[in-house]
């Protein structure tokens, strides 16, 4: 009996997770005008896909205002192609940069380490609110405001969480492996390079998954520092396509269906890699 009340409150709560997510898909297929008049069953009278194909840009505007869109434009595309590159670049760089520091402070000597670490550390207690406004005043001191280089700048190097993650591990790190490469003459740069990176990739994609995912549904930043047409991000699209809105209601039909699209490169991403997610927060110890 409590193997069966475990699955069940097991199945319970898997339940109240994704039904927001059938919520959004089924908000997605409801036709403009039957929303308001819908009787709110689980499954929509007249499901359609005009709403999918009016995000992506594939439906006139005569055909979005008779399926009772509001005719607001949304370049997915490109704002899709924004993502992945605002996603893609935090998501190497920083992993790749996070994983040097956190290597550096786990194992080299060099003065003031441990207060230079003991910041990092603080620096987690900074909410994040309190950082933006400097970090504008400093992108537009540097001319960046509507770039790449603008979006990426504040968190493209490394992150206090993600440095402080990594160093954990590697102090776990076996020396002996270590000291068997600088035996055989392997310097710190081999070392690191050759030795230790091949021997972290479960927390390196752990970090990896995590940075990208929080990329992915970054919003304000984004929407501060990036809001021109040719480099705004999917979330702060979605966004503006909500304000479009000429009609008294907002466009709910159309932004369910953008969001249920912006959500299928996190899912790809997770159903390739969630297994291998898992292996790796078991090997780390973590629980």
């Amino acid at each position: 009996m409590r193997r069966i009340l475990a699955w069940a409150c097991l199945a319970l709560a898997i339940l109240i997770t994704l039904f927001p997510f059938y919520w959004m898909l089924r908000t997605a297929i409801t036709p403009g005008r039957e929303l308001a008049t819908d009787n709110v069953g689980l499954l929509p009278e007249h499901p359609t896909l005009i709403n999918f194909e009016r995000v992506l840009g594939l439906a006139t505007r005569e055909e979005t205002r008779a399926a009772g869109g509001s005719g607001a434009n949304l370049d997915f595309f490109l704002y899709l192609r924004n993502s992945l590159v605002y996603t893609g670049l935090i998501t190497l760089v920083q992993t790749l940069f996070c994983a040097m520091a956190g290597y550096a402070f786990a194992r080299l000597r060099f003065p003031f380490r441990d207060a230079l670490f003991g910041l990092f550390v603080a620096a987690l207690m900074v909410p994040p609110i309190f950082t933006l406004l400097p970090s504008f005043a400093v992108v537009k001191q540097l001319g960046w405001l509507n770039t790449i280089q603008g979006l990426v700048a504040p968190s493209l190097l490394m992150t206090p969480f993600a440095v402080f993650f990594l160093r954990q591990f590697f102090l776990g790190f076996p020396r002996e492996v270590e000291q068997a490469a600088t035996i055989d003459g392997a310097g710190k740069w081999t070392l690191f390079w050759r030795v230790v990176l091949p021997m972290t990739r479960g927390p390196l994609l752990t970090l990896a998954l995590t940075t990208a995912v929080w990329a992915w549904n970054d919003y304000l930043w984004p929407l501060l520092i990036a809001p021109g047409e040719e480099t705004r991000v999917l979330t702060a699209a979605l966004g503006i396509f909500l304000k479009q809105s000429p009609n008294t209601a907002p466009d709910w039909t159309g932004l369910m269906a953008g969001s249920a699209l912006s959500v299928i490169p996190v899912l790809l991403l997770l159903v390739f890699f969630g297994r291998r997610l898992v292996d790796s927060i078991q090997f780390s110890g973590l629980k």
